[in-house]
């Protein structure tokens, strides 16, 4: 049986295959997105890559991208991102996302809204048949009103819970907000929710990603898939 975590590797190097000389690359956030990030350094190091700039999703990200002698920019310092390679928590047929299982889903829905062509790469779990079937909606919420946040999300239907850390403190992102993990079941419209939880005061950013992923690498135990939208 092949093990997640090489499924994980198997899908990031096939996704960096798109990498060229020149590009300016965002660097996703996440155990897979780490695969790539640590693939592009070594090819980088190795002379098969050259002239590569990085835009960090999140402050892990820019760690393990300095590790690994990834050149970095702010997303402030560029035009456009040629390209992003990101994993995601749940992945519909349409390739709509969710995202946000790491807490990074406002920066890394910053640099996809930013970037010519983003790259998705999972392992076979991550498919679902409708967003919400397996993996709770993440929501960015300032601390102010939270609670009254996580009122009208739950009237919407499902349950809601604060985010927190092993130590039962508060999560907070790296622009200091707090998480709402809501466990709305199957979601039927992706994009009609994303414009709702959009219009309401007190949500910074949710983890609905859709029309975003132009490319999709899926990796299980006869290979990987690479989708396009």
């Amino acid at each position: 049986m092949t093990s997640v975590e090489t499924l994980k590797a198997m899908a990031a190097a096939a996704a960096v295959a798109l990498v060229q000389p020149g590009m300016v690359v965002g660097l996703g956030f996440g155990s897979t997105a780490a695969h790539a990030t640590r693939l592009i350094g070594e090819r980088l190091a190795s002379g098969v890559l050259r002239d590569i700039v990085g835009v960090p999703c999140a402050e892990g990200t820019a760690t393990l991208a300095r590790e690994m002698g990834i050149p970095l920019i702010t997303l402030n310092e560029v035009n456009a991102v040629d390209l992003t390679i990101d994993g995601a928590d749940e992945v519909d047929p349409q390739m709509a996302l969710i995202k946000g299982g790491g807490g990074a889903l406002l920066r890394e829905k910053m640099v996809a809204q930013a970037s010519r062509r983003v790259a998705i790469i999972v392992d076979e779990s991550k498919i679902s048949p409708a967003l919400g079937t397996r993996f709770y909606l993440p929501i960015e919420v300032v601390d102010f009103g939270y609670r009254a946040t996580a009122r009208w999300l739950e009237a919407q239907g499902g349950s809601v819970r604060l985010r927190v850390r092993t130590d039962d403190q508060p999560f907070r992102t790296d622009q200091g907000n707090l998480i709402l993990d809501w466990a709305c079941g199957p979601i039927a419209d992706p994009a009609a929710l994303a414009t709702r939880l959009a219009a309401r005061a007190g949500i910074v950013e949710h983890g609905l990603f859709v029309g975003l992923a132009t490319d999709l690498f899926v990796a299980g135990a006869s290979g990987v898939r690479h989708l396009t939208r």
